[in-house]
Formats: C-alpha cells, structure tokens, sequence
C-alpha cells in the first residue's frame, strides 16, 4: 500500500491503525502504534515547551541531537499539533531558519493549591499561564468529601467556557503525598485524608491524568520555573504558614526523596528543650513553635493576659486570632508582635543552619503567609543562618522573600502536570492520539 503527498509530515489511518509517511516522496506506509524515538521526541517538546520561540539549528545545539533526528521529531511534533511554525528568524549567513514554538493553547490544565485555611484554584494554558483564578477559604479539616466538592465546584466552573480539551490536572496538598502512588500518608493536619483515593475520584470524573504533590513541593518548583537561573541550580524554598515545609531544588530538579517526603522540615526537633505537642504527635517540632498555628495560638494568651494592646483590640473585634494578625502587628510597632516574629524568625534561622550546612544551596526562598511580615522576619532569618552555618556554606547564599503575585504553588502544579506528561513513556502512551488519554501507566 502506498500514498503519495507533498506536505509535511502526515498521519493517515487504514482499518484502525494509525501510519506515519515521509516527507514528499512516496513510501510504504509505517505502522506506529508507538513512537520511533520518544526519548528523543521527549528531549525536543521539553526544550521548545522551557524555551521561547526558537530554531531547529538551536534545538540541535540545546539538546544535542543530530539535525536530522531533531528535523524529524519537529516535523513529527508539527503533524501531532504539538508544535508550530512562525516567522522566518534572522540568518547567520544562510537561509533565515523558520521559528517554531510549543503549541501551549492545544488544550488547558486544572490546577489547585490547597492548605490549611484556604484553597487556590485556576484554569492554565499549557505553558502554565494562568487563565482564570479562584480563592476560597477551607478547612482542610473538615475532610476530602466536602472539601473535594468544593474543588470539583470551582474546576467546573473554571472549564465552563474554554473551547479546547482538558489535558491534566494538578493538586498541591499540605500533606506528606507518595508521588508514585499520589496518596497522602497520615497527614498531621488533614484528619480522614490518609490513603484516600484523590487520584481515581478526579479520573472517574474528569477522565484525563492526575498528578498530586505536597504543595510546598510545587512552589519550590513554581519558583525555579519562574525564576530559573543558572547560578542558583540548588536551593530551598521555605513555606512558613499554618505549618512549616521545604521544597528541595537539586540541579534545577525539584528532588523528592524515596517515597516523597523529602523536605517535611516543620517536624524537625528545636535545639532547646520544649513542651509544647505538635500536630504530628511530637513535642518541640519547630512548626510547633514558629509555625503561623503557633503564632496565632501565642497571640490569643498575649491578648487575654495584657501583654498585647493591638491584639487584645483585635480579639474584641473578630473573636480569634491568626498568624496574619501578628504580622499586621509586627508592621504597626506592636512591641509582642515584633518580638514574636522575631523569635520565630531565630528559631527557623537554627533549624536552616543545620540543612545550609548538610546540603550546601546557593538560594532560599521564603514564602507563605508569615513571609508577609517581610525584612523584620527575614532580618532574624538571616542572623541565625549566618551565625550559626559554615562560612564556605553561606560565602554565595542567597536567602531573599518569595512573591505571592506570582503565584508560585500553580505554576508548579502546571509544570509538574507538562514534565510528566512529557516524558518518554508517558508520552509514548498518548501522543499519538494528539491528546493525553486514559488509560495511563503513571
């Protein structure tokens, strides 16, 4: 059997087989119920879907394949949709080289950043641009059923008029999740969440992938996407909210450890004695002590024993206090604010001290609810990190505050979304169908 053309690459279709043919001549027609080469297909889309627009010649120089196998992916990611031509670039001495660019409005991706107290959803395109948005307060305590409503409520909403297909969803938790299996393991503050099958509800009902991770996890990884700089290929992000966590950038990968748990550093034991339970069950954990619970559990005894004015005027006014208000104090001159802050800053500053000096980063970042009190909790930070690490571990750090507007915890759930899609095997699974399906062996 044979077909003739004179276009690009072309897929045609004979009793429910799919073919590839070659680019204008004729030639027999090839079975391809799997690619040819998805490592290398995968190295391509990956370096067009991370890059701006760019030329074939460059895609051979960033990634390292010959022309002619980058020249063939192209084409093979242009006829799958993937991928499209532009303008001519400028020449270096040859013919200008035809600019190509990842096709990130082939389909959206459902994003959700859950903690606490509250949730974060948006609609994204597939470079991870937020498309629409959404807040609303939770209580994660509440458990999956009603908070998963919620979720499914909003991502509706949020898909209620886009025209192009749904290819994956993405969910940040406060908990410790094992990624292979996208299942929370006993999490401290999540009661009826452990093992509950997040993963198989979201497929049963949206039929596309699903992958699930600890939300800081995500924002460490939204951070470097955003932000990706070559001398900063190792770092931490830090999340001081209701709890405490860490998410590890390792030669610009976001490292999760054996079963996922990599970075729970709010359940790390402070240096000095305390008596004080933790969630987890534990006592002295530095969420414990320095985490927004703690500050928000602080602030109610300053306010009810005097200690504290503008807190005490607060707690008349909304019958409770959070880790906000203490901020909001800190900001205001209020001398047990300034001083809690302070503390907890110290305390946090001990605990990265120890990590600086095991894994040596060139950044932290430091993000979450309680970075709203900014140079005055950073200012503590820094004193105890530099005092307390190794001058050859702290010669080139960085540790700066994280900006909430750029939404860190979505971009890292749409990366973590695409970067799994698009590898090789996953990618072997569904790229000829020209959109990720189900079934997939995740």
């Amino acid at each position: 059997m044979q077909l003739l053309y004179t276009s690009n690459l072309k897929l045609g279709v004979a009793e429910g087989v799919s073919y590839v043919v070659s680019q204008t001549r004729t030639t027999k027609l090839k079975k391809v119920a799997e690619l040819d080469d998805p490592q290398s297909l995968s190295l391509v889309l990956d370096t067009l879907r991370t890059t701006t627009i760019t030329s074939r010649p460059d895609v051979a120089r960033r990634t390292g394949l010959g022309r002619a196998v980058v020249t063939k992916q192209i084409d093979l990611g242009l006829d799958l949709k993937l991928l499209t031509e532009g303008e001519l670039g400028e020449s270096t001495g040859g013919r200008a080289p035809r600019l190509l660019e990842f096709n990130k409005s082939q389909g959206f991706l459902l994003v959700a950043e859950l903690g606490a107290t509250g949730m974060t959803l948006a609609a994204t395109d597939l470079a991870g641009t937020i498309i629409d948005s959404v807040y609303s307060p939770i209580d994660i305590a509440v458990g999956p059923k009603k908070v998963l409503l919620e979720v499914e409520k909003y991502f509706d909403k949020l898909s209620l008029h886009l025209k192009v297909p749904l290819w994956g969803i993405g969910v940040g938790l406060p908990g410790p999740v094992e990624f292979a299996t996208g299942i929370l393991m006993s999490p401290p503050i999540m009661p009826g969440w452990d093992k509950y099958p997040l993963r198989e509800r979201f497929q049963e009902k949206y039929n596309v992938p699903i992958w699930i991770d600890n939300e800081v996890n995500l924002m460490a990884l939204g951070e470097v996407t955003i932000n990706s700089d070559v001398n900063h290929l190792e770092s931490l992000y830090i999340k001081i909210g209701t709890g405490i966590g860490a998410g590890i950038i390792s030669g610009n990968k976001l490292h999760r450890g054996a079963q996922g748990s990599a970075g729970d550093i709010g359940h790390i034991a402070i240096p000095e004695p305390s008596e004080i339970v933790c969630r987890c069950g534990n006592v002295g954990c530095l969420e414990a002590v320095a985490g927004g619970a703690a500050l928000a559990r602080d602030a109610m005894e300053a306010a009810n024993s005097g200690k504290s004015k503008f807190l005490a005027d607060r707690l008349k006014k909304s019958l409770t206090l959070t880790a906000q208000d203490v901020t909001e104090g800190a900001r205001n001159g209020d001398a047990w604010s300034v001083e809690a802050i302070n503390k907890a800053g110290r305390q946090i500053g001990r605990v990265l001290a120890t990590i600086i000096n095991f894994y040596n980063p060139s950044l932290v970042v430091i993000g979450g609810g309680v970075a709203s009190a900014g140079d005055l909790l950073l200012a503590a930070v820094r004193e105890s990190v530099y005092r307390r690490s190794l001058p050859l571990a702290t010669r080139d750090l960085e540790i700066r505050l994280g900006s909430s507007e750029q939404q860190p915890g979505l971009r890292g759930a749409s990366e973590m979304v695409m970067s799994q899609l698009f590898t090789p095997a996953i990618l072997n699974q569904w790229a000829m169908n020209k959109k990720p399906v189900l079934p997939l062996n995740y």
